[in-house]
């Protein structure tokens, strides 16, 4: 062991036991074995070089050896744009080695290129201590093309944020790559907003457990070949091919999802897809669906019917401007688990009709914006809704133009504090029933039904205004409404009722014999738009109420 040990430290020693060794004794063949390991990992294989037949022996190729262990990247740099070319920690920078242009002298401690540098290629030798390439070329915005001349080393476990925001980067040549050991690869391709073209055919994501915004804001990238891809271990898949805005057609059918919890914001932005077969998907583990489809502007037709949503607490603006959606089955649907709905269906212009009826939104909290903008909506069954812990319905229907009748007479409004834009230009409603409601908590009432111009009566006795604090616009421009009991509205506590009534042109009658209006700070335009007639029996019935009010 003593002689054994000293071979090992002393490369003199080394080779003149290499040298002299006896290649039938099985001693000698052990410590050859042990100054091998040694040396491989010192990189100083070379001094067995001369000897074949040690090399023979003890199976040693010496070419091999040497390209195992390096890693040669090779970086051509833009024209007009400078800064760093690559991220190495100071624990690490011995482990690479630069070279500028064609210069054989290493240059040493220099990460960044300046104008005056006059450099276009930067090859870098990387040793093989280096395991992780995390962020190697964070933000390195002036590199144009990276080729990985040499990678035989499969060590590395770590390619997060490799790429990160390479916005220049246009060509990438990744055919050498090994990626067997790799288990995070999360945000690996992020902003490289210049890439057109990006073959990964040859990736091994066997070990990945993190793909999260893996393929970011890639705006140019046109087509994408993930045939080869294992996402047998895969956790997160949040962000993925985020504003791939470029991509057309992304074929999953070989993705296991079967460990997935995150799909949040998957394919948000991918504004020229026209098809997704996510008939193999398993999410039976996923929890977050938010945006998950938002701005799949293109896509007209989506099979989700074999989505498991059991497990799902989130599903905020999961359809958020699918604009040329038509219809979307969502029968076997379990929300029993889901928190928040808000911006769910926002922008779904072409959708005419959802039936919600499984719906079980015991859980959910938020349900503002949730069909903001479904202007083409003729029919929405909201029966089996259960809203006792909703808190903001803010928006939920406004744009609805197309919506006629609206049933929500199960709707428990008791928590909610925000009603804001709730039916903001449903101009084709003509009548609603709101005597379930209960306002107590409610805060502001602002835009509620604004523009609904379709609206003929409007029964709110039921409603407590006492906590209101903003009444503006509330029934502006409601020009087919023709009379208005609003007796038991509690004003107290209101401070603005700018165009609360503007152009309702119809209104014959309106009843304010409560009306405070002592902590009224804006009352402009009030009644503007409402005919003379209506204006004076109000001045006549209300002397309280200032001058501004009918301007």
């Amino acid at each position: 062991m003593k002689s054994e040990k000293l071979l090992l430290n002393k490369n003199k020693d080394n080779q003149n036991y290499i040298s002299n060794a006896n290649l039938n004794n099985i001693k000698s063949i052990y410590i050859l074995s042990k100054i091998y390991d040694n040396l491989y990992k010192k990189r100083k294989l070379n001094i067995v070089k001369y000897n074949k037949k040690i090399q023979n022996r003890l199976n040693l190729n010496i070419k091999d050896y040497e390209e195992c262990c390096e890693i040669e990247i090779e970086i051509t740099t833009c024209n007009n744009i400078y800064g760093k070319f690559i991220n190495i920690s100071k624990k690490e920078k011995i482990y690479y080695h630069i070279y500028f242009n064609d210069n054989k002298e290493e240059i040493k401690d220099k990460y960044e290129i300046k104008k005056e540098d006059n450099v276009t290629k930067i090859k870098i030798i990387i040793d093989y201590q280096v395991k992780s390439f995390e962020k190697l070329f964070f933000n390195c915005e002036c590199i144009k093309s990276l080729n990985f001349n040499k990678f035989y080393r499969n060590n590395i476990n770590n390619m997060s944020f490799m790429f990160y925001r390479c916005s220049s980067l246009k060509e990438l040549n990744l055919s050498n790559f090994i990626t067997n050991n790799v288990i995070n690869m999360r945000n690996m391709f992020w902003g490289c907003s210049s890439l057109e073209e990006l073959n990964i055919s040859n990736f091994n994501t066997n070990n990945v457990t993190n793909m999260r915004g893996m393929f970011n804001k890639c705006l140019l990238l046109k087509e994408i070949n993930l045939s080869n891809f294992n996402t047998n271990c895969v956790k997160d898949m949040d962000n993925m091919f985020y504003d791939c805005s470029s991509l057309k057609e992304i074929n999953l059918s070989n993705f296991n999802t079967n460990n997935v919890t995150n799909m949040s914001y998957m394919f948000s932005g991918c504004s020229s897809l026209k098809g997704l077969n996510l008939s193999n998907f398993n999410t039976n583990n996923v929890i977050d669906m938010c945006f998950m489809f938002w701005g799949c502007s293109s896509i007209e037709e989506l099979n989700i019917s074999n989505f498991n949503t059991n497990n799902v607490t989130n599903m905020r603006g999961m359809f958020n401007k699918c604009l040329l959606l038509k219809e979307i089955n969502l029968s076997n649907f379990n929300t029993n688990n889901v928190i928040n709905m808000n911006y769910m269906f926002y922008g779904c212009s072409l959708l005419e009709e959802i039936n919600l009826s499984n719906f079980d939104t015991n859980k959910v909290t938020n349900m503002n914006y949730m069909f903001y903008g479904c202007s083409s909506l003729k029919q929405i069954n909201l029966s089996g809704f259960n809203t006792n812990k909703v808190k903001d319905m803010s928006y939920m229907f406004s744009g609805c133009s197309s919506l006629k009748e609206l049933n929500i007479s199960n709707l428990n409004t008791n928590n909610v504090t925000k009603m804001s834009y709730m039916f903001n230009k449903c101009s084709s409603l003509e009548e609603i029933s709101l005597s379930n409601f209960n306002t107590y908590n409610v805060k502001d009432m602002s835009y509620m039904f604004n523009e609904c111009s379709s609206l003929k009566e409007i029964n709110l006795s039921n409603f407590n205004t006492y906590n209101v604090k903003d009444m503006s616009y509330m029934f502006n421009e409601c020009s087919s409404l023709k009379e208005l009991n609003i007796s038991n509205l509690n004003t107290n506590n209101v401070t603005k009722m700018s165009y609360m009534f503007n152009k309702c042109s119809s209104l014959e009658e309106i009843n304010l014999p409560n009306f405070n209006d002592n902590k009224v700070e804006d009352m402009n335009c009030m009644f503007s738009g409402c005919s003379n007639d209506l204006k004076n029996k109000i001045r006549l019935e209300n002397e309280n109420i200032r001058d501004e009010a009918f301007d």
